[in-house]
């Protein structure tokens, strides 16, 4: 009790009268403030209350603001010594363990000064793509990705299983819908058919939240197991006396769709076609890019290819290498404002996604409930203070596809299929964000399709597809020389996807437009296959 009452006598406000006398005319005045120091406020303040509280004459405003200030600071000098007095009887006595107070303040002091302060402990994730870019680049990189591509094959034949299963079920359902429908109006009602129907609906969603799970479980146990094993082989190559992890994996060759595969590589090879170009854009100091015209599937650069000729090995070395660098490769994705994978190219996307367990970045299915929850924020954030859409796109991180490591998803509506869009249209105005966080993040490689659609349709007549080119291709070409404020003039690729759909005269009337409108001073490569 001795010591709290010290404390708090040291702590608590001590009243102190400020005096202060003044003459006007030949009266003499004098002013008395009852003031609790510390003091709370400021002297200023406090001055210009006691003028006015006290109507106070103008002419002693200024010796008054002069006698308050000198008062409060003499006052809180005193008190200031006296404290610290104390604090010295108290250390004198043993009242207060010297020691302590040492380590208190050296603390303090460490945790306030940048010097002195000890470095953050760099994260778990950090410490793993450190350990993971030195692997990649060294010679146990094909070792690397032997173990990658057989944690691929495991998920396929997973996926192979599940869609074997999804398949007999609803081959099941649908002999039995036919029965029913056959009895319709004779033994059975319309309330049974619906009966059905929602039975069928709910073994469906049954199953597949079955396998969702098992594949969610197998990625994140396969996740952890990767993760551990690259530290361990990271360190067992440091120590040359310790060979146990570095043994060579073999590649397991998968048991799934593989003549599929072979198929359809062949046929899409036959329909490919494609046209490289060199440019120089800039004022004054220009700067090279290489454009190049594809007719191919957007998801091209997500699936996996297989090499069957050296055993099934994944077509990834180059994103692999590229992953933790300033090279990153990206693509845009035309979706909907609604942030999900249920339907369309997000589906379609998410299962490409699905096929092999990145072992850097969060599942697709976390990321876009992070992307939701920001989103739902920015949008209220930005209702009342926009009538347009900017040109709206979030983005996901990707490891595990086979050329790409970032996606842009660029919300679009049906506005985009129609004729009359303008530079200033959303999705124009999209791609110009898309390409200035290209410039600030060091992608220097991304796809764009060119019409603005993924798939062609019948209102998307040769006019048509001439006149979008134009415009996205002028667009584009005005962002690029904007480029060059926003990075300094660095050399890019920008791949520009047409759907497969369309025709080849299509494809070479838009490759002729090309080196038009950037004045292409060479062609580099002229590939076609059909």
């Amino acid at each position: 009790m001795k010591n709290m009452n010290k404390s708090q006598e040291r702590i608590c406000s001590k009243e102190r009268e400020f005096v202060y006398r003044f003459q006007a005319g030949s009266e003499c005045f004098e002013l008395r403030v009852p003031l609790g120091f510390p003091v709370p406020e400021n002297a200023s303040h406090l001055h210009g209350r006691l003028m006015l509280l006290h109507s106070l004459p103008c002419f002693i405003e200024n010796d008054l603001k002069e006698a308050l200030s000198q008062f409060i600071e003499e006052e809180s000098l005193s008190d200031q010594d006296r404290e610290a007095e104390a604090s010295l009887d108290a250390v004198k006595s043993g009242e207060v363990d010297l020691h302590q107070l040492a380590s208190m303040w050296a603390k303090a002091y460490a945790e306030t000064t940048l010097e002195h302060a000890r470095p953050e402990e760099p994260s778990w994730d950090e410490d793993f793509a450190d350990v993971y870019h030195d692997l990649i680049h060294s010679p146990a990189s094909e070792t690397l990705l032997n173990l990658e591509h057989n944690y691929f094959v495991s998920i396929s034949e997973l996926i192979g299983e599940r869609d074997v299963e999804l398949k007999k079920l609803r081959e099941r359902q649908g002999i039995e819908m036919e029965k029913v429908m056959q009895e319709l109006g004779k033994s059975l009602t319309d309330q049974d058919v619906n009966s059905l129907a929602a039975q069928h609906f709910e073994s469906q969603q049954d199953l597949e939240n079955k396998w969702s799970n098992e594949l969610k479980q197998s990625t994140a146990i396969q996740k952890q197991e990767y993760q551990e094993w690259v530290i361990k082989l990271h360190q067992d190559l440091k120590n040359p006396n310790n060979s146990s992890l570095s043994e060579e994996i073999k590649v397991k060759p998968s048991q799934f769709r593989e003549s599929v595969d072979a198929i359809g590589r062949i046929y899409e090879e036959q329909r490919k076609l494609e046209e490289s170009f060199t440019i120089h854009l800039g004022a004054q100091l220009k700067t090279m890019h290489n454009l190049r015209l594809l007719r191919a599937d957007m998801l091209d650069f997500c699936k996996h290819k297989r090499n069957h000729r050296s055993g099934v090995k994944l077509h990834r070395l180059q994103t692999a290498l590229s992953l933790y660098s300033t090279s990153l490769c990206g693509l845009v994705l035309l979706v909907d404002n609604r942030i999900n994978s249920y339907s369309g190219i997000k589906r379609d996307f998410a299962t490409v996604c699905q096929e092999c367990t990145d072992f850097h970045f969060p599942r697709i299915e976390e990321q876009l409930e992070v992307v939701q929850q920001v989103a739902l924020y920015a949008r209220t954030q930005r209702r009342s203070k926009l009538k347009e859409a900017q040109g709206e796109f979030y983005i996901t991180r990707h490891s595990n596809l086979s050329e790409i490591h970032v996606a842009f998803h660029l919300c679009v509506d049906d506005n985009v299929k129609s004729g009359n869009i303008t530079a200033r249209d959303p999705a124009i105005m999209g791609l110009r964000n898309i390409l200035k966080v290209c410039c600030t993040h060091d992608i220097t490689t991304i796809s764009i399709p060119l019409l603005l659609v993924h798939d062609m349709s019948e209102e998307m007549t040769i006019p048509w597809c001439l006149r979008r080119a134009e415009l996205v291709f002028k667009c584009v070409k005005g962002f690029m020389m904007e480029m060059a404020s926003w990075d300094g003039g660095i050399s890019r690729t920008v791949q520009f996807l047409v759907p497969q759909s369309i025709s080849e005269e299509m494809f070479y009337q838009l490759s002729n437009m090309l080196p038009q409108i950037f004045r292409v001073s060479s062609t580099l490569t002229l590939t076609s296959k059909h």
